[in-house]
C-alpha cells in the first residue's frame, strides 16, 4: 500500500508543445482525479488581427511546428466559407479538392505511423529488453505477422547490434531515462527487437512519403496554400521552360504515385501487423482510459465539394454516451452549441468569465492568475490552465482518430466495419475495448488503413481529369478583396489527424476583425469547465489507472500518449513588446 499523493508530471515528453499532469491519487496508488495544463500562451489569434484574410494561412500555419499543412488548410477554408456564405455560387476546383484530399491524407499516415514508432510504441516497447532477443526468432515471428520484406535473421541481428552499441556508448539520446525495465512492459524480448527494427525503418520511409507535401505544396514543412484553390500548376507537357518548369508534371505526378504505394506498403505490413500484435500482450488496457464517451467530429476529405457535407469520407457529426445508434448533428453558427469557456483558463472576457463564447464572438484576453513559477503544485480550484475549455452543447468531447473511426463505423462505413470487426476477434476483446487507451491507439491505426487506400482513388480521379483536359486548380473569381462584402465571417473545418479542427474568422473591410482557432488539443486537453466537468485528458486519466511507481508514471504517459498530445497547437508564446523570451546556445 502506498499513501494518497498528488503525482506531477512536467513536461509530459514525447509530445510537442508543454503540457503538465497532476493527478490526486488515494492510498492504494489508483487515480482518482486528474488535472491537464497547457504551460504556454498562444497569441496567434492575436497576431491576426488587422492582417489580410488572404494571408492569414501563413501565419495561422506557425500554429504548431508538425501540423503546418492542417492550419494552412484549416484558415484557408475559413476565408472560402466566408466568401461562400456570401456569394454561394463561389466555389473551389475539383482538382484543388482532390489535391487537398491527397495532401490531408498524406498527413494523417505520416503523422500517425511516426505517432506510433517514434512517440507512443515506446510506452508499450523495452528498447534494453531487445537486446535478450534470437534475432531467428525474431525473424520468425515478423514472418508469421506479415509479407514485410526487411524480416531475415541477419536484418534482425544487425538491429541488435546498433542497439546495443548505443546502449553501451549510452547513446540512447532522449530515450536514456525510460523507464526500460518497469514491471508493466510485457513484450517478449522478440517482439521488442522487431518493433524496435520498424521504428528504424519508419525513420528512412517518412524522410521519402513527405515528398507528396513537397510536390503539392512547394516545400515541407510549411507547404504554400492560396485562397481558392492549390498553388500547384499542372502542367501537360513533359519538359519546357517558363512556367512548365516549375510545375506540377508527369514526372512529379509519378513521384505521388510512389508515396502512395509506399505509404499503403508501410501501413499494410508493418503498422498494422505491429499494432495488432503489441496489442495482444496489453488487453487490459483495453478497459482503462475511456473517460468522456462523448465524441466529436466535423469530417472531412469531400468528393463532391467542402460544402456538400454528405460527400466526405469522414462523417460529421456527435457520439453522446457510448451510443452509435445515433449521430446527433452539429450547428456551426448556434450560439449555443460549440462554446470555449474559460472558468479554469488564464484568459478573460468581458462579460465574465462563467458564460461560454461561440467561436465568431470569441475572445483572446490574456489574464494569468496562477502561480509564479517554479511551483510544486497548481490550484486547480482556481484558473490553472493556458488552454480554454471547448464544449458542445455544454458537455465535454473527445476528438480524434477514435471518435472518425466511430463515426465511420456507426454511420455504416463497410471497411470501417470490417477492420474494426477484425480488430476484435483478432484481440479476442469485446466491442467496450474500443471505448479505451487500447481502442484510442487502435482506430489510429485502422483509420491509417482507411485513408491510404483511399489515396489511390483521388489520384485516379486527379490524373482522369489531366487526361479529359482539365488542369484548374484555383479560382481567381472574388481573389480582390474590392468585390467582397463589406462584412464575412466563415468558418474553415477539418479533422486534422489529433481530432475536429476549427478556423474562425470575421472579416471586416477586407480586414481580419476576429479570428479563433479551436483545436484538437484544446478539445481534448483543456481543463475543467465552470460545472467541473473534466476535458477527454482529465476524465481518462480517471478511469481505472492504479500507479505502480508514483516516480515512474508510464500508465500516465500511455493514456496521455494515446490522444497524440500536440499542445504547440492549443498555446503559442507572445511578448506584446518584442522581447527575448529564451535564448539556446549548442556546445
Amino acid at each position: 500500500m502506498t499513501t494518497a499523493q498528488r503525482i506531477v508530471v512536467d513536461p509530459i515528453t514525447r509530445i510537442e508543445g508543454h503540457l503538465r499532469i497532476e493527478a490526486e491519487t488515494d492510498a492504494s496508488g489508483k487515480i482518482i482525479s486528474a488535472y491537464s495544463a497547457g504551460t504556454m500562451v498562444r497569441g496567434i489569434e492575436i497576431i491576426l488581427r488587422g492582417r489580410d484574410p488572404r494571408d492569414a494561412w501563413a501565419f495561422a500555419q506557425r500554429i504548431c511546428g508538425v501540423c503546418t499543412l492542417v492550419h494552412g488548410i484549416a484558415s484557408v477554408r475559413s476565408v472560402e466559407d466566408a466568401l461562400h456564405r456570401a456569394i454561394p455560387s463561389y466555389s473551389i476546383p475539383k482538382n484543388a479538392e482532390l489535391i487537398r484530399n491527397l495532401m490531408i491524407a498524406a498527413q494523417y499516415v505520416h503523422d500517425h505511423v511516426m505517432h506510433f514508432y517514434h512517440l507512443h510504441a515506446l510506452d508499450w516497447v523495452d528498447v534494453v529488453s531487445a537486446l535478450k532477443a534470437d534475432p531467428k526468432a525474431t525473424s520468425a515471428l515478423a514472418q508469421s505477422l506479415s509479407s514485410y520484406p526487411r524480416s531475415s535473421p541477419g536484418y534482425f541481428a544487425d538491429v541488435q547490434k546498433k542497439v546495443k552499441t548505443f546502449v553501451e556508448q549510452g547513446q540512447l539520446g532522449i530515450f536514456a531515462n525510460a523507464y526500460w525495465g518497469h514491471p508493466a512492459y510485457k513484450l517478449p524480448p522478440e517482439a521488442n527487437l522487431m518493433a524496435v527494427a520498424h521504428y528504424l525503418d519508419a525513420l528512412a520511409w517518412q524522410r521519402d512519403v513527405v515528398k507528396l507535401h513537397a510536390i503539392f505544396g512547394g516545400k515541407n514543412p510549411h507547404p504554400n496554400f492560396v485562397v481558392g484553390g492549390v498553388p500547384s500548376a499542372i502542367s501537360v507537357h513533359t519538359s519546357g521552360g517558363g512556367q512548365d518548369a516549375t510545375a506540377l508534371n508527369i514526372v512529379g505526378l509519378q513521384t505521388v504515385q510512389n508515396v502512395i504505394k509506399q505509404m499503403r506498403d508501410f501501413v499494410d505490413q508493418a503498422y498494422v501487423p505491429d499494432t495488432l500484435a503489441i496489442a495482444g500482450f496489453y488487453k487490459d488496457w483495453g478497459s482503462r482510459g475511456e473517460g468522456l464517451g462523448n465524441f466529436l467530429s466535423f469530417g472531412d476529405l469531400p468528393s463532391k465539394g467542402f460544402w456538400d457535407t454528405e460527400s466526405y469520407l469522414i462523417p460529421r457529426g456527435v457520439i453522446l454516451n457510448r451510443d452509435l445508434s445515433k449521430i446527433h448533428p452539429i450547428d456551426l453558427d448556434a450560439d449555443n452549441e460549440i462554446q470555449e469557456f474559460v472558468s479554469h483558463s488564464w484568459y478573460k472576457y468581458s462579460q465574465g468569465d462563467k458564460q461560454g463564447l461561440h467561436p465568431f464572438k470569441g475572445e483572446t484576453e490574456l489574464n494569468y492568475t496562477g502561480p509564479k513559477p517554479p511551483y510544486a503544485q497548481l490550484d486547480v480550484e482556481q484558473k490553472y490552465s493556458w488552454m480554454k475549455s471547448p464544449r458542445w452543447q455544454g458537455k465535454s468531447m473527445e476528438v480524434g482518430p477514435l471518435a472518425r473511426v466511430l463515426m465511420l463505423y456507426a454511420s455504416g462505413n463497410e471497411q470501417a466495419k470490417e477492420l474494426v470487426g477484425m480488430t476484435l476477434k483478432t484481440l479476442d476483446v469485446p466491442v467496450d475495448a474500443l471505448f479505451s487507451t487500447l481502442g484510442r491507439t487502435a482506430a489510429r491505426t485502422l483509420e491509417s488503413k482507411i485513408l491510404a487506400d483511399a489515396m489511390q482513388g483521388w489520384y485516379d480521379q486527379l490524373i482522369a481529369n489531366i487526361k479529359a483536359g482539365d488542369v484548374r486548380t484555383f479560382n481567381d473569381q472574388y481573389w480582390d478583396p474590392s468585390t467582397w462584402p463589406s462584412h464575412m465571417q466563415g468558418v474553415g473545418l477539418m479533422e486534422a489527424p489529433r481530432g475536429g479542427l476549427s478556423h474562425w474568422i470575421v472579416i471586416d473591410d477586407a480586414k481580419i476583425t476576429n479570428y479563433q482557432a479551436v483545436v484538437p488539443s484544446t478539445w481534448n486537453a483543456g481543463p475543467r469547465d465552470m460545472n467541473g466537468q473534466p476535458g477527454a485528458y482529465e476524465a481518462a486519466l480517471q478511469d481505472n489507472h492504479v500507479m505502480a511507481d508514483p516516480k515512474q508514471p508510464i500508465e500516465i504517459l500511455r493514456t496521455i500518449h494515446s490522444f497524440d498530445p500536440c499542445i504547440a497547437c492549443a498555446v503559442h508564446v507572445t511578448d506584446p513588446d518584442g522581447e527575448e523570451l529564451v535564448q539556446v546556445k549548442i556546445k
